[in-house]
């Protein structure tokens, strides 16, 4: 079912507000890598960078 037009503005609204977009630039062979490494873990790339992100974070 299709967002209603409330709702799509209800999510604007909220990312707006609390997300950050970070732009990442990297070569499409590190991509690649990437994308190949969060499938073999069961993650969107995405996902599998702020994990990443998060186990950097937490080890200081």
């Amino acid at each position: 079912m299709p967002l209603t037009e409330a709702q799509k503005k209800a999510n604007i609204k909220y990312r707006k507000e609390n997300v950050k977009r970070i732009p990442l630039d990297v070569q499409k062979e590190k991509y690649e890598e990437i994308k190949a490494a969060a499938a073999a873990a069961g993650e969107s790339v995405n996902g599998y960078i702020k994990t990443a992100v998060d186990m950097r974070m937490e080890r200081g």
